[in-house]
């Protein structure tokens, strides 16, 4: 999958669920917001998690999204190869396969 065609689609894919979906994105959109942002844990770390988790559950969207996050919030490409090994080592063999995903999704993401 194409990264940035995925997140060029899912651009305009979320303002057709914004305009038929209203109820369901303004309230995920709420829960996002509040539970994503700057506290306790930086929005670094909270978005290495995230990453681990959608590759613990081989989420590939998520994975391109949380990916784009984490290179947003300043995570290296390190880091974001340490947290999908964590996914691995408590989800085994399916997030395993996803982690050349993420290597793609970083490589190409990074050469923009």
């Amino acid at each position: 999958m194409n990264a940035k065609e995925f997140l060029a689609k899912f651009k305009t894919d979320l303002e057709k669920m914004k305009a038929q979906s209203i109820a369901t994105v303004s309230g995920f959109a709420g829960l996002f917001g509040k539970t994503m942002a700057e506290g306790v844990l930086t929005v670094r770390e909270k978005e290495l998690v995230a990453m681990g988790i959608a590759v613990a559950c081989q989420c590939e969207p998520c994975i391109i999204l949380h990916v784009q996050k984490c290179l947003a919030a300043g995570a290296s490409k390190e880091e974001i190869l340490e947290a999908s090994g964590v996914a691995v080592m408590m989800s085994g063999g399916p997030a395993y396969t996803h982690i050349p995903m993420v290597i793609d999704v970083i490589d190409e993401l990074q050469s923009q």
